[in-house]
């Protein structure tokens, strides 16, 4: 678990110190795989979750879209609402953008049922169609969180709420590459993760 702390803190340096205001292009995160003289980065393993209206919500969904993940739970009293609020901005920003979508994973699927994942959304007044609040097998989220996202999810007694989540809103790209890390409490990192999508709109 320290391990893996310590390796979304390292992505999140990554971005912030490498990209500079004259960069074009994002840097793909994680460790490639060299065959022959193809570079094969690490791509978002296939999923299957249900949003808040009970849809089915998988790879296929985002096909041809950029998304922004993130892990959450309804009852966390820490910084799951700040991360909501700071993901509502990037969602009104692109509001009109459909190549721009959405993901928050509940890791408490056991309370946060579809039923109150929908009053919540309704709540915020979000579209389904763009933000999924998803749910599913715990095991299954957080296998994802850990190898899929890099990021940390899981249950903890000595946590907050009984939970322990990575706090980084997740850049996907079209090609299931994670291309950035954000803090999702800064205001500045939101500011950041607005301008990094949109340097991914242009590639």
């Amino acid at each position: 678990m320290f391990r893996l702390i310590i390796f979304c803190n390292f992505l999140v340096l990554l971005v912030g110190c490498n990209l500079s205001s004259t960069d074009k292009k994002l840097p793909i995160l994680g460790d490639p795989i060299i065959v022959g003289n193809d570079t094969n980065y690490p791509i978002v393993p296939n999923f299957e979750f249900r949003n808040q209206n009970n849809q089915l919500i998988n790879n296929n969904t985002f096909k041809d879209k950029i998304y922004v993940a993130s892990f959450i739970f309804l009852d966390c009293p820490t910084i799951c609402p700040k991360m909501t609020k700071e993901t509502e901005k990037v969602y009104k920003h692109y509001l009109n953008n459909n190549r721009i979508a959405f993901m928050s994973h509940t890791i408490d699927p056991e309370h946060d049922t579809i039923q109150k994942l929908k009053a919540y959304a309704n709540r915020l007044g979000i579209s389904h169609s763009k933000w999924h609040f998803v749910t599913g097998e715990k095991k299954e989220i957080y296998d994802i969180a850990e190898n899929g996202y890099f990021t940390i999810a899981g249950e903890d007694s000595t946590a907050p709420g009984g939970y322990i989540h990575g706090g980084g809103l997740l850049l996907v790209d079209k090609h299931r590459h994670i291309r950035g890390v954000y803090d999702g409490t800064n205001k500045k990192e939101t500011k950041r993760l607005i301008k990094d999508i949109e340097l991914l709109v242009k590639e």
